[in-house]
């Protein structure tokens, strides 16, 4: 494992591989949602329970449309409002969503993000990934790219060159269906 570039981090996502990439406020794990083993890899990685379920990051509301239902133009309108930015969207998923990304729920989360190595990484994947910090459960998450190598040097396909961003906090949780603030 080593670092790559933003095109061959893309180009390990397409290929079934994990990648960990910066984000905002810290380092993320990320895959292909929809291929079951990269998903399935990161839960191991983090030694998660699958019942928790994973966000979804993209560049773009209309990558992450296939993964949730029609929603009320007034909850669409507020949720639109908040992308790009720290605002992960709890919607109700789609039927084909895989157990693994939206774990014991009927909602999957989503968010689009600002970060300008997030936003092309999904662009040259062509696709939303799998966005979870990059840490051991109850561990913090890591925030430098030494610490990422050291930690998940035989665990990752890839850590994909960039800084992270400013934010020290992470990205706030809303319920899409009433509103409500889950993580602030």
């Amino acid at each position: 494992m080593s670092l790559v570039s933003i095109a061959e981090g893309a180009e390990i996502v397409r290929g079934g591989g994990v990648i960990a990439y910066p984000t905002e406020g810290c380092y993320g794990l990320g895959c292909n949602p929809m291929d079951a083993q990269s998903v399935q890899r990161i839960l191991s990685i983090k030694r998660r329970h699958f019942s928790k379920g994973l966000i979804l990051i993209s560049d773009h509301r209309k990558r992450l449309e296939p993964y949730f239902t029609c929603l009320p133009k007034a909850t669409r309108d507020e949720i639109l409002a908040s992308w790009p930015g720290p605002v992960t969207w709890l919607l109700p998923a789609r039927a084909n969503i895989p157990r693994l990304v939206r774990g014991d729920h009927q909602s999957i989360a989503l968010r689009v993000s600002d970060h300008p190595v997030v936003r092309m990484l999904c662009q040259q994947a062509n696709m939303a990934i799998v966005s979870t910090s990059a840490n051991r459960s109850s561990q913090l998450p890591h925030r430098l790219q030494k610490t990422v190598l050291d930690e998940f040097k035989n665990d990752v396909d890839g850590v994909v060159k960039g800084r992270i961003g400013q934010r020290r906090t992470p990205s706030v949780i809303r319920n899409g269906l009433d509103g409500s603030t889950i993580r602030s």
